[in-house]
């Protein structure tokens, strides 16, 4: 067996609800064995900081800029990523020695991959020296400065997870979070890769804007509506889904005024279906139609979407946690393994995943120069 790391990833997702830490043990390639996870949600006047952020980052130009409220922000993220690994410590009983390294994604503000920027802020070197553990950070960038498109980054442990469990191809595993990304796998191919569509924000954005909850919990909303289809077809005319793969989405790539004369409860519902509409359209970039699609991330836990995916594809659709994985923790665990690939100078994206021209590993490590947890 190839040498096993212990790896912490951390995730902050484009739907910017908290953040997500998972502890997994892997050799960067085909082992994986997952183990405990822990949350932290960010608070009202944190997720209205970090969608401020988004706002200042559009005039951005140049990754290293922090115009507006984006420096306040970045120490936020920064804070309370520290805050999260300490807990997780404590809770799990375990100090920094006990991890080897941490897998650290950071806050998405902006990405136009067609201008090679792409920009997630948290300063991994303040991170961990905080933590006292080495970080792997920026995990997009190389990908990105490469002229890929910087995502998906997930489909190297989702092809690791598919062969593992010995799933029968073709397989589709279909990421929900903020935006939605899905990955084709089919034997020992290099995974085909690609953002979706929107996913949760949309939604999650309805919500706040609409009842000031952070998400349609249970899909309680869109279950009581109906999808509006002359809306939807509007929403699929959208430039982005006639593009050829690779590409990628930034989260503010489309709108909700089309659902603006829906009642909540039939917005909710037509944009639960433009979710898994455009999911479904991604078949015509794939060589065969999936038989199988296992859905992770937030979308997981949203049956409308579920019941809408079923529809439109009339394939078999299982979450991740009915094939024994985790439908929250996903990501999470993937920046880890992602972190032991970089430390290893494995590739963490393909051709057929970003459209860089080779494979290509990536990230930044940083170690700490001090250790304030366990100090």
């Amino acid at each position: 067996m190839k040498s096993m790391m212990t790896a912490l990833g951390l995730m902050s997702g484009t739907s910017m609800d908290g953040i997500d830490a998972a502890l997994i043990e892997t050799d960067g390639e085909g082992q994986v064995v997952m183990g405990p996870s822990l949350s932290l949600a960010y608070s009202h006047d944190e997720r209205d900081l970090l969608r401020r952020a988004l706002a200042d980052a559009l005039p951005m130009e140049r990754r290293t800029e922090r115009p507006g409220g984006l420096a306040a922000a970045e120490r936020l993220v920064g804070r309370r990523h520290a805050d999260l690994v300490g807990d997780f410590l404590r809770t799990h009983a375990l100090a920094p020695d006990d991890i080897d390294i941490v897998g650290f994604h950071g806050q998405t503000v902006l990405h136009r991959p067609l201008l090679r920027l792409t920009v997630q802020i948290g300063d991994g070197q303040a991170l961990a020296d905080e933590i006292g553990i080495p970080v792997v950070h920026d995990m997009r960038a190389a990908d990105v400065a490469a002229g890929g498109q910087g995502a998906p980054l997930v489909p190297a442990y989702h092809h690791a997870l598919v062969q593992a469990a010995g799933l029968g191809g073709p397989v589709a595993v279909l990421n929900l979070g903020g935006v939605g990304n899905v990955t084709y796998l089919d034997g020992a191919q290099d995974p085909i890769a690609f953002d979706t569509g929107p996913a949760n924000a949309l939604i999650d954005d309805l919500m706040l804007e609409r009842t000031g909850a952070a998400m349609d919990k249970d899909a309680g909303y869109a279950l009581a509506g109906h999808a509006d289809e002359a809306v939807l077809a509007h929403l699929m005319a959208h430039p982005y889904f006639d593009e050829k793969p690779p590409k990628s989405l930034d989260r503010n790539a489309f709108s909700r005024e089309a659902v603006a004369s829906l009642s909540t409860e039939d917005a909710a519902a037509t944009l639960a279906a433009f979710t898994a509409r455009s999911a479904a359209a991604s078949r015509r970039w794939l060589p065969r139609p999936p038989a199988l699609w296992v859905v992770c991330g937030g979308g997981a836990r949203n049956p409308a979407i579920l019941d809408f995916l079923r529809r439109e594809t009339g394939a078999g659709v299982r979450t991740a946690d009915d094939v024994g994985w985790s439908a929250a923790m996903m990501e999470a665990q993937a920046f880890a393994y992602l972190a032991v690939r970089s430390l290893k100078g494995l590739p963490l994206t393909f051709p057929s995943s970003t459209g860089v021209p080779r494979r290509l590993t990536g990230g930044v490590l940083a170690r700490p120069l001090r250790n304030r947890l366990s100090a």
